[in-house]
């Protein structure tokens, strides 16, 4: 809200105490999709490993979340931070507080255009398709997504 690209940069940090983050893809500024009036968000995705079960992983990114001021107050809202699973090797999950793959990553530019950056082979399991073929294959819809060559500290404009 702030500062997106720091807070950004800070969530990977605190990731990596969960596991090793492989790759970083670019950062991207991309529109609200469904509550408009609000700042535009900056996100990337990551490859990474872990030992933690998908479970584990997400109560240990819903705490970072957390320690880093997100309040959940409106939906689909401005927040300080917000931390996706999106694919666990080739995981099905369906449970109330657990869906994997992310159950709307195939409809949203801005979940597959950093991840098809650094994972375009990565196997959607339910859909039966790469994340390159997904993001392909939303044409012009999933909003408005632009790589950022650079990301600016202090305010949080690019």
């Amino acid at each position: 809200m702030n500062n997106p690209c720091a807070q950004l940069k800070e969530a990977i940090e605190r990731l990596k105490k969960l596991g090793i983050v492989v790759q970083v893809s670019s950062f991207y500024k991309t529109e609200p999709l469904e509550l408009k009036e609000q700042s535009w968000f900056i996100n990337c995705s990551l490859r990474f490993n872990t030992n933690l079960d998908p479970k584990s992983l997400m109560y240990a990114c819903l705490r970072i979340e957390q320690e880093m001021g997100r309040r959940r107050t409106e939906r689909k809202g401005p927040r300080a931070i917000d931390i996706d699973l999106l694919l666990f090797n080739n995981e099905v999950i369906n449970e109330a507080d657990l869906q994997l793959p992310h159950p709307a990553m195939q409809h949203r530019r801005f979940v597959l255009a950093p991840l098809a950056e650094i994972a375009p082979d990565a196997w959607h399991p339910g859909l039966h398709k790469t994340t390159l073929q997904l993001l392909q294959a939303l044409g012009e819809g999933g909003g408005i997504v632009q790589k950022l060559d650079f990301c600016v500290e202090n305010t949080g404009e690019s």
